[in-house]
């Protein structure tokens, strides 16, 4: 390693801020949605309304609402797709293509078990994609209900859950992706057409490099392992992809469980943040899914209040950097209800702070706030 650019250890006190502030979320800069979701590359988008929020709270208060994100998606400017883990992520026009050259390839070998289960082989598949491109290559946004019938007039059974993996093989094939939503049903739509400006797949070496510090500079101080996991790709090509950007980081070495680990970073950034400072953060928040390893900002014995199981990380609220509760919340037809369920007291101002984050999402949605805070028994 490079002494040039060692610095001092960050965890502790300082890795939440740095974290936050790499993630967009502490003092972030004036950005419209889509440069949010290109700075962070990917970001996961399960679910579409914590989607959108996962945005508005990476842009500065007030400067991005629900509607303007609908817009960004409607018109393109952003992209809900299977890219990375078989989940859906929001990405740019512009990554989409090299993205899934990257790492499509490893989803689609590693779902041939399923496959077969399904039925489903590289000549239904091939058979599926040019159907779809037939039927979308002149503009149309097509309803999951109007793809069924594409499918059966190609004689292509899309019963249980074969529609989904089709459907998700052929956005990880690079031919179709996120539509404009229609009236609350959502579309899909030819990726040629969304994505015509799209950079074109590069050698696989300048991929992962590409992928390593973009990743490192959104979300560090993070490891290898942590970007592995992120990315769905193998430790050895994580290491190769930091490998070559290495000289464009900084890094920390640090000893864990007496081992000594290795966190790298794309900032010098060593401010820290203003206390109290919390955030709502959506279910499936970059702030937690990104890493492997969750202990500096969860702490273990809380893990159980925050993925109960199936995958399902739960909306948390974060105080100074760390997850102190979970939160949901319910839309009135006047308000949005939130209700936060703390994991043990907090003091006045850090009480305040979370009321402060609560409004705004209530804000984000444009609606009033009903707000109850409760503890865990």
């Amino acid at each position: 390693m490079t002494p040039a650019n060692r610095q001092t250890p960050v965890r502790g006190g300082r890795l939440p801020a740095e974290r936050l502030r790499a993630q967009r979320l502490l003092d972030p800069t004036d950005a419209t949605p889509a440069e949010v979701v290109a700075d962070l590359l990917a970001v996961q988008a399960q679910d579409g309304l914590a989607t959108k929020w996962a945005v508005g709270l990476r842009t500065p208060r007030g400067a991005s609402t629900e509607t303007l994100i609908d817009e960004a998606l409607a018109a393109g400017a952003i992209l809900r797709t299977h890219v990375m883990r078989w989940t859906w992520q929001l990405i740019t026009p512009a990554d989409v293509r090299w993205m899934l050259a990257l790492v499509a390839p490893r989803l689609v070998a590693g779902a041939a078990g399923r496959d077969r289960e399904l039925e489903l082989d590289a000549k239904t598949y091939r058979k599926v994609n040019a159907a779809l491109d037939r039927a979308m290559r002149d503009g149309a946004h097509l309803t999951r209900a109007e793809i069924v019938e594409v499918l059966e007039r190609a004689k292509v059974s899309p019963e249980g859950q074969r529609l989904s993996y089709i459907l998700g093989h052929a956005e990880l094939a690079g031919v179709i992706t996120s539509g404009v939503t229609r009236g609350k049903q959502t579309t899909h739509a030819h990726l040629g057409l969304r994505a015509p400006d799209a950079r074109s797949p590069m050698p696989r070496e300048e991929a992962l490099a590409e992928a390593a510090l973009r990743y490192f500079r959104s979300r560090g101080p993070a490891t290898d392992a942590d970007f592995a996991w992120w990315i769905g790709l193998s430790l050895t090509d994580a290491r190769a992809g930091l490998a070559a950007v290495r000289d464009q980081l900084v890094f920390e070495e640090v000893e864990v469980a007496g081992k000594c680990v290795t966190m790298w970073r794309g900032h010098t950034s060593t401010a820290p943040m203003t206390t109290p400072d919390a955030h709502l953060l959506p279910a499936f928040d970059e702030y937690l899914v990104a890493y492997k390893d969750r202990s500096d900002v969860l702490a273990p014995e809380h893990t159980r209040h925050h993925n109960a199981g199936g995958g399902l990380l739960a909306p948390t609220v974060v105080v100074d950097g760390r997850v102190v509760g979970t939160w949901r919340r319910m839309l009135a037809r006047d308000a949005v209800e939130v209700t936060a369920t703390l994991f043990a007291p907090v003091t006045k101002t850090q009480q305040t702070a979370i009321e402060r984050a609560a409004k705004r999402y209530a804000a984000f949605l444009d609606r009033p706030l009903a707000l109850t805070v409760d503890v865990l028994a």
